[in-house]
Order: structure tokens, then sequence, then C-alpha cells
């Protein structure tokens, strides 16, 4: 089989069928399997997806198992030379998943791709990046200082803001909102790691990628629509404490390690999840003041 795709769901009822929608449409022609694990949705995620056997396997977990765990029980039920990993909050635009399938077969040192993807308004998502560093503290995409000076060459060095669109390129990593890699990859390096709940499991799985031997790739001949946080905007303090937790683990398992660094590491991590999490509370009732 040439493709397998894989979905995580959670309570992801109101993107699911679009997003199946679109791969009924791009990926017609092609020996392909659609298998979505869903993480417990309390919603009608399971029933979409359900209602669209034999053609779709369900994996219907009890709990909650995070994203890098559904992943790979996805990896397991599944047998495509070729795995994408899609959000259900995405939807192909085209038939360019063709395109970087040859890619691929022509490239046997690439081992993983993104594709250009972009927001509901058509809006460039910067979803290939650099490997976070120490001033990623201040050139992430919400810092700051990319706010105010998008410019700086902090944020342009991480967010990659430099990258051609329309250029296939090496990158350090890709986002796995939609994420193309060889099964190879994820049997060799030993599939995601499942100690990442949710964010930055990407990020570990291209490093890892890279480690051992493949090329990690942007290339621009598909095209994907994300509503950004679609998924789990429905408990946005949960899934700010993990996006957290996730980066302190990341920085546990791939920077040097120290007595005088990481309390300074620590403090930052959690201190800007405190200030994070104050801003979006402030901010709450003029958001709820504006819908009315």
């Amino acid at each position: 089989m040439d493709l397998s795709v894989i979905i995580v769901s959670h309570n992801s009822a109101d993107y699911l069928e679009a997003c199946l929608v679109s791969l009924d449409r791009h990926l017609a022609a092609f020996d392909a399997e659609v298998c979505v694990v869903d993480n417990a949705s309390e919603d009608d995620s399971r029933g979409i997806a359900a209602r669209r056997a034999p053609r779709l396997r369900l994996i219907a977990n009890e709990r909650n198992l995070g994203f890098a765990a559904a992943v790979n029980l996805g990896l397991a039920a599944t047998i495509g030379r070729y795995v994408l990993w899609l959000n259900p909050d995405s939807v192909l635009l085209d038939d360019g998943v063709r395109a970087l399938l040859e890619y691929l077969d022509a490239r046997p040192d690439v081992g993983i791709v993104g594709p250009r993807i972009l927001d509901p308004g058509g809006a460039l998502q910067r979803s290939a990046r650099a490997f976070p560093s120490y001033d990623w503290a201040i050139g992430h995409r919400h810092s700051l200082l990319t706010r105010l000076f998008p410019a700086n060459p902090y944020s342009k060095r991480y967010l990659r803001t430099d990258l051609d669109p329309a250029k296939v390129q090496d990158i350090d990593w890709v986002s796995g909102a939609c994420l193309l890699h060889r099964r190879d990859v994820a049997d060799r390096i030993g599939g995601l790691d499942e100690r990442f709940f949710m964010y930055c499991e990407d990020v570990d799985f291209c490093l890892r990628a890279r480690q051992a031997g493949w090329a990690v790739q942007y290339h621009p001949a598909l095209t994907v629509q994300h509503h950004v946080a679609g998924s789990t905007r429905q408990r946005p303090a949960r899934m700010l404490y993990e996006r957290h937790r996730s980066l302190w683990r990341y920085y546990k398992k791939h920077f040097p390690r120290g007595i005088l660094i990481d309390p300074v590491a620590w403090s930052a991590i959690w201190g800007r999840c405190a200030l994070v999490l104050i801003e979006d509370l402030l901010a709450r009732p003029f958001r709820r003041r504006a819908r009315v």
C-alpha cells in the first residue's frame, strides 16, 4: 500500500467531516488507507468516522492518550510505505500528495516532508522552523519581541521567515498538523516519543530522524488549510499547560544540562506559561464583548 493517513481526533466533530471529504476528493486514485484514532471524544467525532467504515478504520481510545501515543497506535494498525499525519482541523486543497510521494520515491535520503500550510484566510502558516535554542524564549511566534518587531533576528531565525514558500528546501522540523514520512523512519527511530502528550512530538520526531541520517524538507507541491488550534481550543488552559510541559521535557531531553542553566530554563518556560495564562484571562471579557 502506498499511503496511510493517520488522523488523531479529540472532540473534532466540527472539522472532521470536511477533513475526510478532502481525502476522498484528493486521494481517490491512490492505494491508500485512512485511520482515525479517537482520544475519548465526547462529541460525534467517533460517529463521523464510524459511518465511513469499512473504508476507514477507527481506533476508539477510552481515555485521551495524547497525540504521540495515538499516532503510534495508528502506525501499528496501518501498512502504507508512507505515512501522513493530518490534523482533523485540516483539509487538503489539491492533489499534491502524488507529487510528494513521487519526490520521496526519487529521493531516498529525504525522510520527512512538510507541505505549504495556509490558515482559513489564505495566509501562510510558519509550519517549517528551526530547532528551538536558548533564544527561542524571545523569538517564538507569540513573544512580545515577535509581535512588536517581527523582523528581529531571533524571531527570523526560529520562525524561518526567510524561507521561500515556493521552493523545496531543507528545514529542521515541520509541523505535525500535516507531516509526511517514510514508514522506515518511524520503524528505525522507534515511532513518536509518548512522553510528549501534546506539542513538541513533531520537533522531537524530526530531530531524531535527522540524527538517523534523513533529511527533513519543506515541499510546496501540496497545499493544506489548517485551522490553528481548532481541535484544542475547548480547553485552552490545559493545552497551555501541556505545551509548556512538553517544552520542558524537550529541553531536558535535547539540551545540555547544568545546575546553573536548568533553573533558568525552568523559570523561563513556566514563567512564560503563567504570563500567557494571565494575559488570556484578562482578555476574555473583551473577547466576550466583541462576540456580543
